[in-house]
């Protein structure tokens, strides 16, 4: 049988009567990935709908086997909302859309035009530039996946170059997933893209997202002292 002991953390009883959010982590990570585990998606989308949440965590030892009930590759985050209990970020972020007119247009227009970029987000740049970089770190001096990421970034820096959002005219969860791919350090270096950069910083320079990166380093840092502690008396 497969054991996930929670770790929960929440603001106030208040926020978890309220609440049927529950976003699952890991309960901890060394300190490269920190700021950008994804469930920092599902976070952030709920602090800009204001959508009470708590965040629970899986165990770091043993993650490769030990939520496959609740997430089949063993990967962070999935999403419960009472009886709905979703893995994939991105599935986790459409729900969470559907919640709150903060993140996605009600009218079918702008819905569409939401949906359609995060899918584009996903598909087109994730899909590219989540190998490119992972290959980077290998310290490979040509990496076979340079002008295909250049492509794709190239044609998004187009597209930003002419709109200040990339659907509905105004901030939506689309902008949300597409500058927290391009945010990634090897991303944002790669080229010289200024509306890319704008874009990028204008996004994460919102409020909800500062709150959010900053809950999910205070999550990992509270962390290391009891893992510490685990530890020695292991």
């Amino acid at each position: 049988m497969t054991h996930v002991t929670p770790r929960i953390r929440v603001l106030d009883e208040e926020t978890h009567r309220m609440s049927e959010l529950t976003i699952w982590t890991l309960d901890w990570v060394p300190q490269g990935p920190r700021g950008f585990v994804r469930d920092l998606r599902l976070r952030w989308a709920c602090d800009e709908a204001g959508l009470a949440y708590e965040v629970r965590g899986i165990p770091f030892d043993g993650r490769e086997t030990n939520h496959l009930e609740r997430q089949p590759f063993g990967q962070v985050p999935y999403l419960d909302d009472g009886d709905i209990r979703l893995f994939e970020s991105g599935a986790g972020l459409l729900h969470l859309a559907r919640k709150s007119e903060a993140l996605m247009p009600r009218d079918p227009l702008g819905e569409a035009e939401t949906i359609q970029w995060i899918i584009a987000a996903l598909n087109s740049v994730e899909m590219v530039t989540v190998p490119w970089w992972f290959l980077g770190l290998s310290g490979t001096t040509e990496n076979p996946l340079d002008g295909w990421t250049t492509s794709r970034l190239d044609h998004l820096e187009a597209v930003l170059a002419e709109r200040e959002w990339l659907a509905a005219g105004r901030f939506t969860a689309a902008d949300l997933l597409m500058a927290d791919i391009l945010r990634i350090p090897q991303v944002r270096r790669q080229g010289d893209r200024p509306a890319t950069e704008r874009y990028v910083a204008r996004v994460i320079g919102r409020p909800a997202f500062r709150k959010a990166h900053s809950d999910q380093l205070a999550w990992f840092a509270g962390s290391d002292a009891r893992r510490s502690e685990d530890h020695q008396t292991s």
